[in-house]
């Protein structure tokens, strides 16, 4: 099986080598033509000069770019992913992006007798690095049953959530259910510091209970610290959230609490914490 892979940013580039290291053939394509000879210094496999170029005679394309424009930029251009994509092949983006651009790039696919699946994925940079994250994937369930096993080299769990699309929407609700987990680590720690709690012993305790959650386990070392350079972005994830708004406004739903805690994210931002990892809500206490 021949594949290509898309962007390589701090989740591309590992889960691209992870492709390699399981046996497959895997030429990549990066904006940065630096990071995919470092890529390729690192992993082997080979490279092109323009998405296009990368898809050529592949079974699957793999994408995992910044936002919707750079989807379109990789995918529609004429230099883009289906236009080297060959008939009866799969796209699969991972990038975290709108519901309606996937079906959107969906259509575009089917006239030219390709297929295309949403496939965002959680586990951030150390998952990506790992080869644990879990993706949440929109198509069809013949496509979604070829991709699952070639996916499995950098994933430890795959779940179909539906028709195109539903991957982002339920990627949408990972973040939604984040945001408030974050906020809520910040305000708990911030609590246990002015108390004089021990950080190890506590987490240690409340971590077995109902309080627990991988969030708490992974950053609580890191946010009691005042470190922030562990993971997702809060451009990123500020970028993620708008998405979830504007879904949700498409569809009558209100996100209170997500929208105040995106709030919180742009006074890290205004501080200059825009590469700051999401658990950096609690330096807003640490003032």
């Amino acid at each position: 099986m021949k594949v290509a892979f898309i962007g390589l940013g701090v989740m591309g580039y590992p889960m691209a080598g992870h492709l390699v290291k399981s046996g497959l053939d895997v030429c990549v394509f990066n904006r940065n033509s630096a990071k995919a000879n470092a890529w390729q210094n690192e992993f082997g496999g080979s490279k092109a000069l323009t998405p296009k170029e990368a898809s050529q005679n592949c079974d699957i394309v793999f994408c995992c770019v910044g936002n919707d424009d750079d989807v379109r930029e990789v995918t529609l251009g004429e230099q883009g992913i289906l236009a080297g994509l060959p008939e009866g092949s799969i796209l699969v983006d991972h990038t975290t992006a709108s519901a309606e651009l996937a079906k959107e790039i969906e259509s575009i696919a089917k006239l030219q007798s390709k297929y295309f699946m949403d496939a965002p994925v959680s586990g951030g940079q150390a998952g990506a690095e790992n080869g644990v994250l879990t993706v949440m994937a929109g198509g069809e369930q013949d496509i979604f049953d070829k991709v699952k096993p070639v996916m499995a080299a950098y994933a430890k769990f795959s779940q179909l959530m539906g028709k195109v699309g539903a991957g982002q929407l339920a990627k949408m609700v990972n973040q939604i259910c984040i945001a408030g987990v974050v906020q809520g680590l910040a305000e708990g720690f911030s609590f246990a510091e002015k108390v004089g709690l021990d950080p190890d012993a506590l987490v240690e305790t409340i971590s077995k209970g109902a309080a627990g959650s991988w969030q708490m386990e992974n950053r609580y070392k890191t946010m009691f610290a005042g470190e922030y350079d562990f993971g997702f972005a809060v451009d990123w994830m500020r970028k993620d959230l708008s998405i979830a708004f504007d879904e949700a406004e498409k569809n009558g739903v209100e996100l209170p609490v997500a929208k105040m805690v995106d709030g919180f994210y742009k006074e890290i931002q205004d501080n200059g914490g825009n590469r700051w990892d999401t658990s950096s809500l609690i330096a807003r206490f640490k003032k």
